[in-house]
């Protein structure tokens, strides 16, 4: 797939994962949509472009940022295909750095995939989801109330793949399924269960699964720089569709 994609498609792609990875709150101001979840990943605390033409004149951007300092959180920017051509060097002159590009991959899903014995999805997460979630995302004391709240508001149906072994974790990820769209979250092998296929199973079963709920496409996110993931969802037929990155302010 082209890095040259139609913004219409971007701002689809851009609108599903938003809600299949949602915020705890939301605000739309002059072409910007600021994304709140106290702190808890760069994604669901960012300031995200919604068309390049959004506004980009200092008093709009310094009463963006103002949101997130009030909270007591340092700004950051997420800039994909629909910021304005301009913002990369406008937030550079302010002393703005990048800290990781990343890329929206799609894949078309086709009846093949096929569900392994061993993974369960269910459709809320378990005790042992979390806990495990908990244990090797790793997610710190603080943010375990926001993320779950995070994880009940993942659009409907919603797939917390599991796989384990005499009680103990193995592989987990998610799958939240919109139309014909199935969005792929946070797909993790513990240490332990490395080079034994599970990252490759525990994602082909919810390719199954998201199939068998009207699901013909899967997308993802993944940092460019991942070179244990992208062979595997290379091979599983992911393309890259964009990339964006994070920009970050200079310490005050």
């Amino acid at each position: 797939m082209s890095l040259a994609i139609d913004l219409v498609t971007v701002r689809r792609l851009e609108e599903l994962a938003f809600r299949g990875w949602p915020a705890l709150e939301t605000q739309d101001r002059a072409g910007w949509r600021l994304r709140f979840a106290n702190g808890y990943t760069k994604r669901s605390n960012s300031i995200n472009a919604l068309r390049q033409n959004a506004q980009i004149d200092l008093s709009t951007l310094e009463s963006l940022e103002a949101a997130y300092r009030a909270r007591n959180q340092a700004p950051v920017w997420r800039l994909s295909p629909l910021a304005p051509p301009a913002m990369g060097d406008t937030l550079a002159a302010r002393g703005y750095r990048t800290i990781e590009r990343s890329l929206l991959q799609l894949c078309p899903l086709h009846a093949g995939f096929e569900a392994a014995p061993e993974v369960r999805i269910h459709a809320e997460p378990t005790p042992a989801w979390i806990e495990a979630f908990c244990t090797h995302s790793p997610v710190r004391p603080e943010h375990r109330n926001t993320m779950q709240r995070m994880l009940a508001a993942i659009a409907k149906p919603a797939g917390f793949a599991f796989v384990e072994a005499e009680g103990s974790p193995l592989a987990m990820a998610i799958g939240a399924v919109e139309g014909d769209h199935m969005g792929l979250f946070d797909v993790l092998v513990m240490p332990e269960a490395r080079r034994r296929g599970l990252a490759r199973k525990i994602t082909e079963s919810l390719y199954a699964w998201a199939w068998s709920h009207g699901a013909r496409f899967a997308y993802l996110q993944v940092v460019a720089t991942n070179e244990a993931a992208m062979p595997l969802y290379a091979a599983q037929g992911f393309r890259t569709a964009y990339a964006y990155e994070y920009r970050i302010p200079p310490p005050l």
